[in-house]
C-alpha cells in the first residue's frame, strides 16, 4: 500500500538561478493571495458574487547563517541600481530526500538585507535574512 505522508518543512533544498545554495534554515513568505470585490446582485439575498480584482504576492524572505557574501552582494548590487532578477526555487524533499514538491518564484528581486542582533553575552550564529520582492509563484516541475 502507498503511504502518502503529509511533507515536513524541514527538509527543502533552495536553488537561485540553477545553483543550488546551501545553508537555509528558514523561508517565509510563499503566498499567493487572490484580492475579490463584493457585489450584491438586486434580489439575491442567499450570497455576494466575488469578483477577482488582483493577485498579489508578498516578498519571500530567506534566512541563513552569515558564512558567504553571494546574497550581500545581490542586495548591494540592487541597491547600487544594477537589477538583476533571478529564479528562486524552494524544492521540499521527502525522507529519502526525493524531491516531492517544488515551487518556483519569477524574477525576485532583493528589497531588504538584515543581519540578526549580536550580543557579547550569548553565542548564537550570526543570520542574514534576504527580503525578495517578486513577479509571481508557481508550482515548478
Amino acid at each position: 500500500m502507498n503511504r502518502h505522508d503529509p511533507l515536513r518543512g524541514f527538509r527543502f533544498l533552495l536553488e537561485i538561478d540553477g545553483i543550488t545554495s546551501a545553508g537555509f534554515t528558514r523561508v517565509k513568505g510563499i503566498v499567493r493571495e487572490v484580492k475579490y470585490e463584493s457585489y450584491r446582485e438586486g434580489g439575491v439575498i442567499e450570497y455576494e458574487h466575488k469578483l477577482i480584482t488582483q493577485v498579489s504576492y508578498p516578498v519571500v524572505v530567506l534566512e541563513r547563517g552569515l558564512a558567504m557574501d553571494d546574497l550581500w552582494k545581490w542586495a548591494l548590487d540592487t541597491a547600487d541600481g544594477e537589477i538583476k532578477r533571478k529564479t528562486i526555487r524552494i524544492r521540499l524533499q521527502n525522507e529519502a530526500n526525493e524531491r516531492q514538491w517544488a515551487w518556483q518564484i519569477e524574477h525576485a528581486l532583493p528589497v531588504k538585507w538584515a543581519a540578526s542582533d549580536m550580543d557579547a553575552q550569548t553565542s548564537p550564529v550570526v543570520m542574514e535574512s534576504l527580503e525578495l520582492a517578486h513577479h509571481g509563484l508557481r508550482k515548478a516541475a
